[in-house]
Formats: C-alpha cells, structure tokens, sequence
C-alpha cells in the first residue's frame, strides 16, 4: 500500500449518477465520460473511465460505431447482448459469461438486444448490464476479443477474478485484459454470504443487484458504488441475493 496515498471510503449513492434516456436506452452513468454534462471531477476512480449500467430495449441496440485504445469489459445481468465488431468477432453475452473487446488500433462493433433470433419469436424483454473501460497499458495494440463461461465459479458464491491483466491471476479462469494493474471480480451472494475485499491503492465496489451490508459503512442499494483509497480488507455481506462488482486496481490515470 502506498504511503503516500490518504486512506478513504467514498460512497457514491446510485441516484448520485447522470443519466442518459432515449426511446431505446436508458444509461446510467458512473463517471462522466461521454455524458453530456462531462463533470471533471468525476472522471474515473483508479483506472475504470466508464461504469455504465444499461437497460437497451427488445430489437434494438448500439449501431456500428467506431473505439480505439480502450479494454471494454461487458457482464450482463439480464437478456443477452449480440456483439459483431470489424476483426471478424461475433458472439453472445448473456448473464455468467464474461466478454472483453481490446479495441487496439481501432475497431468497429455493434451490440444489439437481439434475443428474438435466439428463442426464434419477437423480443419482449430488455438487456441490462454493466459496461466498464480501462484503458490498456499501451497504446497500439492489435484489436482482439474473448468471452469465457464463469457462471460455475460464481455459484461458490465466494469473490472469483472474471477478467485480469495482473501476473497473480495468470492461471485463473479469466478473460484476459490488456492492464496489467487491473482485476474485475464478481461475487454472487445468498442472504448471510459474505466475501473480504483485497487489499490494493485502488478499489471500486458497484452493487449490481440487490443489497449488501459493508463493514464499517452500513447498507449499499443496487447501483450504489465504494471508491477505496489506500485501503480494502473490508467485509461485504448480502442482505437479500446480490451481485457486486470489484475493480482491483494497483495504479491510477495521472490526469
């Protein structure tokens, strides 16, 4: 832990958030890249530049559109999400699976509520997820994609490492990111589970689903975030079935 860094919990109540509403989407966001009232101060916590929750309508979605130099990280909470992008890459990302785009050079991509064409009949409900950017270590590098089934490590309900770029996680069962300061774990927890957050200068906590209780805070709601400075080690227990997420991070952006 630096010592140069001043230990600090800062809770960032969801309907703190901007938000973006079209007919389509309704995007709320953590940080204020892209938003259309960028606030510099809340540009990032660590190295996440965007924590955006999404909820994209039955038939529709984002139109190819372009990104460069940026590790983009999709977990899904509900529905499915069709990824095409202009290496060649296409898939499905539904909740469990975890999906990366390494945007590199530069690359185009689409992501479309398009789950009609998997259940063979009209869409009907919403995609929800959460969409997170890291920037890469450097700059230039070829544009790539994975996706990788954690839904059965998630069922431990303990805290398991779905996308890293850190030496430690080498072997895990993880997508691999293009950071090699950052770590994204989830954890899916049953009323009384618990998990301990690690140690690092950096950590962001986002409560994808229902509520938890932190030590030495009290209740996090869904779509209630924790910037950690200098600190972690803390306890997160759920109240009701809930699903965090946690950025483990060993730098930040020098802004």
């Amino acid at each position: 832990m630096s010592a140069l860094l001043t230990p600090r919990v800062d809770v960032r109540r969801a309907g703190r958030r901007s938000a973006s509403k079209l007919s389509w989407l309704q995007s709320k966001h953590s940080f204020s890249l892209g938003t259309q009232q960028p606030d510099p101060t809340n540009t990032h916590h660590g190295l996440p530049l965007v924590n955006n929750e999404d909820l994209v309508q039955p038939g529709t979605g984002f139109d190819t559109h372009p990104h460069r130099d940026m590790e983009i990280v999709t977990w899904v909470l509900q529905g499915s999400l069709v990824h095409q992008d202009s290496s060649g890459h296409s898939g499905v990302v539904y909740p469990g699976l975890a999906q990366r785009m390494s945007a590199g050079t530069g690359i185009l991509h689409s992501e479309k509520n398009d789950s009609y064409r998997l259940a063979g009949e009209r869409p009907t409900d919403p995609v929800h997820f959460i969409q997170m950017w890291v920037l890469p270590d450097e700059p230039g590098v070829t544009p790539g994609y994975e996706q990788l089934e954690i839904d059965g490590e998630l069922l431990t309900g303990g805290l398991v490492t779905v996308a890293s770029g850190m030496d430690k996680h080498e072997n895990a069962s993880a997508i691999r990111i293009q950071n090699r300061h950052a770590a994204l774990h989830v954890a899916r927890l049953r009323p009384g589970q618990h998990v301990m957050l690690p140690e690092a200068p950096y950590l962001h906590l986002f409560t994808a689903r229902g509520s938890v209780d932190l030590e030495g805070t009290g209740k996090l709601n869904e779509g209630d975030a924790v910037r950690f400075t200098a600190t972690g080690g803390h306890r997160v227990s759920a109240t009701e079935p809930a699903e965090i997420l946690v950025w483990e991070m060993h730098a930040t952006i020098a802004m």
